[in-house]
């Protein structure tokens, strides 16, 4: 029986490489989202509106026969938030952030829960979620390792809950990542600054989080549910 997968964040990036390393599996089928789809396999949602998980779930459902087995949450916003802002401003940014990165991700996850739990059959739920969660962002950016944060005690509190009905959930932990041209995606980074905070003196690439992604999402033992997986050549530590 084919593995029925919904992969948020599809379109670019970490989500481009994930559906890359999925895409070429027998048996696995791979519904993606973004927030313009550009191919027939992508559905257009923007998660910036409160009802539109709800909306996504329902279609992937229909598109994948009425059963999703993994959820990949892995859309996600990184916009500065200044807090030198207006208040309106500052809450604004706050509550974009939070509902794009953490609350449409919950949501799904609560979707998935209660599919499976309807099914009585388990599933898998791979959130990714960023180094910030363990050691915060920049002055810019409270609500971004606020979120990633949220998005990682999720993982571990669904983890926890609903293990003996073998729904489990896993998190990984990306810290910068090539997104782009190497030297325009570095220039915008920082370049040489951002480099001397990283042990291994290079950011990582899309495609080795997707391997951690896929791992999760297919092969790893249900003992590891609740596991982090930290991508970042160690740079949460510093």
């Amino acid at each position: 029986m084919s593995i029925h997968i919904l992969l948020t964040g599809a379109s670019r990036g970490i989500g481009a490489a994930i559906r890359e390393s999925l895409g070429g599996l027998p048996d696995v089928r791979v519904v993606g989202q973004a927030t313009r789809a550009a191919d027939a396999q992508t559905i257009a949602c923007d998660f910036a509106d409160p009802d539109a998980p709800a909306r996504l779930w329902g279609e992937a459902l229909e598109r994948l026969d009425g059963r999703i087995d993994v959820l990949i949450n892995n859309a996600g916003i990184f916009e500065a938030t200044p807090i030198g802002l207006p208040d309106a401003e500052w809450r604004a940014g706050w509550e974009r952030t939070l509902q794009v990165n953490l609350l449409a991700a919950t949501d799904l996850c609560r979707g998935a829960v209660l599919h499976w739990q309807e099914r009585k059959a388990g599933g898998r739920i791979v959130n990714v979620a960023s180094r910030a969660a363990h050691r915060g962002d920049s002055p810019d950016h409270w609500h971004y390792a606020a979120s990633k944060a949220g998005l990682l005690a999720a993982t571990k509190t669904i983890a926890r809950a609903y293990a003996r009905q073998d729904i489990l959930a896993f998190a990984v932990c990306p810290g910068f990542t090539m997104n782009g041209p190497a030297e325009e995606y570095m220039a915008s980074r920082g370049g040489d600054r951002l480099l001397a905070d990283i042990p291994l003196g290079r950011v990582a690439m899309p495609e080795e989080v997707a391997e951690a992604v896929r791992f999760l999402a297919l092969e790893a033992p249900a003992s590891m549910t609740g596991a982090v997986i930290d991508i970042n050549g160690a740079s949460y530590v510093r």
